[in-house]
C-alpha cells in the first residue's frame, strides 16, 4: 500500500509542477511578442503542458504572424492529435508567409502536406536551390506523402528543425 501511496504523491507532484510551468509558459506567449519558439521549447523542457498552454501558444504564433513557430507547433499537433490547436491554420501560416526551407520541412515531414500550393509558391519565388531540392524530394516520393509515408516504406524518419536563423 505505501508503495502506492508513494507513486499518487509522485503523480500528484509531477501534475503540480507541470500546472505552475503551464501557466508561466503561458504568461510569456501573452506577454512577449514573438515568442512561440522560446515557449515551444520550454514546453518540450517541462514535458507537457496543460491545454491552456498550447492555445496560448497558437494564439501568439497567430498574433506575430511567426512561421517558424507554426511549423514547430504543426509538427507537435501531428504527432500528438489530441492537441486543441487547429494545425491547419498553422500549416497555411507556413506555406504562406514562410520561407522555402519552412515550405521544404512541411513537405518533407508533414503525413499529407499540401503538395500543389507548396510546389506553386516554390516554382513562383524563383528559387532555384528550393526548386531543385523540391524536385529531388518529389522525386523519390511524387505524392509528398512525408515522413508517415517514409516510415512505413521503412525509410529513418528525419525532422527537419528549423532554427529562427533559417528564415531568410
Amino acid at each position: 500500500m505505501s508503495n502506492q501511496s508513494n507513486e499518487q504523491q509522485a503523480i500528484e507532484k509531477r501534475r503540480e509542477w507541470l500546472k505552475l510551468e503551464s501557466a508561466r509558459i503561458i504568461d510569456i506567449a501573452n506577454s512577449e511578442s514573438n515568442s512561440a519558439l522560446k515557449c515551444i521549447h520550454q514546453l518540450s523542457v517541462a514535458g507537457g503542458a496543460t491545454e491552456g498552454t498550447y492555445i496560448a501558444i497558437e494564439q501568439r504564433i497567430v498574433a506575430d504572424q511567426d512561421a517558424a513557430g507554426a511549423y514547430h507547433l504543426a509538427l507537435l499537433a501531428q504527432n500528438t492529435p489530441d492537441l486543441p490547436i487547429d494545425a491547419r491554420q498553422l500549416i497555411e501560416l507556413v506555406v504562406n508567409k514562410g520561407d522555402n526551407q519552412q515550405r521544404l520541412a512541411l513537405l518533407k515531414n508533414l503525413p499529407l502536406p499540401p503538395v500543389d500550393t507548396i510546389k506553386e509558391l516554390i516554382l513562383a519565388s524563383n528559387d532555384g536551390d528550393a526548386i531543385g531540392q523540391m524536385n529531388a524530394y518529389l522525386q523519390i516520393n511524387p505524392e509528398g506523402y512525408g515522413s508517415q509515408h517514409m516510415l512505413a516504406s521503412g525509410q529513418a524518419d528525419r525532422i527537419v528543425p528549423l532554427s529562427p536563423g533559417n528564415n531568410r
